[in-house]
């Protein structure tokens, strides 16, 4: 694990994550009092300038979103960690939780000084009741030393639904509302949580905040890619020796990931295909391995960063069969809420079923493209928008696969 850089996990198996007084014992909430004496808007600038982008899916600013936040009058403004870890294979927030939860806090309450929130809602998923109960233990350690000042915060548990992992949807569970997402613009830096302004951030995203406020904008900049700075934590499945996760910087490319990190292909098989980014990742063939692991770079080859997820396939794989099962969870997930992604997940799903089955034509093949481009464009949310990818991808480098089981 040499080549790692760990920021976001560099306490990761050297504190008690139970014990404030460890974390504070190598330097805690002290970039919380340094963002103090700062001043707010000099806080955004810092992080602003720094060019740390979201950790989630979209990428944005985060500094940048800050401002919209801070630039809004309110009697009221909120700051959400988004903590739904939806995406199958994907653990990089429970790790970072579990691991060093009060590094989640100070970046929250730092977020929360600079836009003048006095309220946080952590949104974690139901499925884990154990990072939730360490994340309580370490709120109550931080309000008992007093170092989050006027700054409150709360965990909200999720219920399983994949949708909330949508900033807007996440915030209407918060409020108590089927997790449904909403239409933009407002967006939730101007009117989010119960109408007001909001900042949602992921996990990883607030994870980063302390250091980029310890150790200055420049400095983080500086590292892995131009564009999207910093580094990030992989998890690796699949047929790959080594199962784990790393944190690497952004300028490493897929071949470092899997077969410098990974090992390589397990059993001495030929390697096939990576999905990264979680379910809603884009294929990538072996073509593409050279291809840097930043935001913009995977997104220039029709995949994405997203959840961090690695998910390798060696020669054996049927990619047909996995596009299957992928298009019927996407189906199960769709909230409902616009046609594009209600009917449409359902309709690529029968279709790829279809295809899996040895009854589809090429002419269906056609359709479920079709389908799929226009879903990218017309679904009202991320989950529709990034649900054609897997197929769209593997149509682009593995149409023969699908050519092969038509009847």
């Amino acid at each position: 694990m040499a080549e790692e850089m760990r920021i976001v996990l560099r306490n990761y198996g050297k504190i008690d994550p139970l014990k404030i007084e460890d974390y504070i014992g190598v330097g805690g909430y002290q970039s919380l009092a340094k963002a103090r004496d700062m001043g707010q808007a000099a806080v955004i600038d810092e992080v602003r300038n720094s060019n740390l982008r979201g950790r989630g899916g979209a990428g944005f600013n985060a500094g940048m979103k800050w401002g919209f936040s801070y630039n809004t009058p309110a009697d009221q403004k909120y700051v959400v960690c988004n903590a739904d870890e939806g995406e199958p294979g994907t653990y990089k927030d429970r790790i970072i939780m579990q691991n060093d939860p009060h590094n989640l806090l100070e970046g929250m309450a730092i977020c929360g000084y600079a836009i003048g929130a006095t309220k946080g809602f952590i949104y974690c998923r139901g499925e884990y009741p154990y990072v939730v109960d360490v994340l309580n233990t370490a709120i109550d350690q931080a309000k008992a030393a007093g170092v989050l000042g006027d700054f409150d915060i709360e965990v909200r548990m999720g219920a399983g639904a994949y949708v909330c992992g949508e900033e807007t949807a996440l915030i209407e569970s918060i409020e108590g509302h089927r997790g449904e997402p909403r239409f933009k613009p407002p967006f939730p830096g101007v009117e989010g949580l119960w109408g007001k302004p909001t900042v949602v951030n992921n996990v990883g995203t607030f994870a980063n905040i302390p250091v980029i406020i310890d150790k200055g904008a420049e400095w983080y900049s500086s590292i892995g890619a131009a564009k999207y700075p910093g580094t990030k934590v992989f998890t690796l499945t699949g047929d790959v020796v080594n199962k784990t996760f790393f944190e690497l910087p952004t300028d490493v490319t897929v071949r470092d990931v899997v077969f410098g990190m990974g090992g390589g292909v397990k059993d001495g098989k030929k390697f096939k295909a990576v999905q990264i980014g979680g379910t809603s990742g884009g294929f990538i063939p072996e073509s593409l391995l050279d291809t840097q692991v930043d935001f913009d770079s995977m997104g220039a080859v029709g995949a994405t960063l997203g959840s961090g997820a690695v998910f390798v396939m060696d020669e054996d794989t049927d990619l047909v069969d996995v596009i299957d099962r992928i298009t019927k969870f996407f189906e199960h997930e769709s909230c409902g809420k616009c046609a594009p992604c209600r009917e449409g997940t359902k309709r690529m799903h029968e279709i790829v079923s279809k295809v899996n089955q040895g009854l589809a034509t090429a002419e269906d093949i056609e359709l479920s493209e079709r389908l799929g481009r226009v879903m990218t464009r017309a679904c009202l949310c991320g989950l529709g928008q990034a649900a054609p990818a897997p197929l769209l991808t593997t149509l682009a480098h593995f149409r023969p696969e699908f050519n092969a089981k038509l009847g």
